[in-house]
């Protein structure tokens, strides 16, 4: 099966990438207890993208946690032990349960909301040869731009991260082959702001909807 049938979003920006291992990022507002996540990933720790009331629900014994340096303490707080976890700064590469994970730097350049020095993160993790690139809360910046990835997942919802038009602009400078919208329609952003993002995308970059 094709990556991209593996990769769904339950809402606003929670991740789901199955296959072989299972990956989550910024888990929220999850319905059921399935606990089968192998990796948790988390972006920053707003209330919206850590939310430890779901990620009990998807977490299991064995889980390994990835994370900012900078959300060591709501990790604990959420009884999270420093051994199943791997914090990373930003320009870093780890291997996480077979995963090479490269940590970008997420933040609003020009906004309050995510300041550059807290060192939030997006992800692009290789699976199966392909290099899937989670953005996290962020604006366009130089430093997503020069990420090389095959599938994007991005947020266009506006406010807090880039519009549509700064999202799709983003994701054409970046030429990826597949493009996935994300954190609108829910906390921030119109529902419809997805397909306004798509209508700008240049037509060789493929808009896939998951939410």
């Amino acid at each position: 099966m094709e990556l991209i049938n593996e990769i769904t979003i339950n809402e606003h920006s929670s991740i789901r990438i199955g296959g072989e291992k299972v990956l989550y990022f910024d888990p929220f507002k999850v319905k059921d207890a399935v606990h089968d996540a192998d990796v948790i990933f988390f972006t920053h720790d707003h209330f919206d993208h850590f939310s430890p009331e779901d990620l009990a629900k998807v977490a299991k014994a064995d889980t390994v946690y990835v994370a900012p340096k900078t959300t060591k303490k709501a990790l604990k707080k959420a009884n999270i032990t420093d051994k199943n976890c791997t914090f990373m700064k930003p320009d870093r590469e780890e291997e996480v349960c077979g995963i090479t994970v490269r940590s970008v730097p997420a933040y609003n350049p020009a906004k309050q909301f995510h300041p550059k020095e807290n060192e939030w993160l997006g992800y692009v993790v290789e699976i199966g040869g392909t290099r899937v690139y989670v953005c996290g809360d962020m604006d366009d910046t130089p430093e997503g731009r020069a990420v090389d990835c095959d599938i994007v997942l991005v947020p266009c919802g506006g406010t807090y991260t880039m519009d549509p038009k700064e999202a799709a602009a983003f994701v054409n400078a970046l030429k990826p082959k597949t493009a996935i919208p994300t954190h609108y329609g829910s906390i921030v952003g119109k529902a419809g702001d997805g397909e306004k993002f798509a209508k700008k995308v240049d037509k060789d970059i493929e808009v896939v909807f998951k939410l």
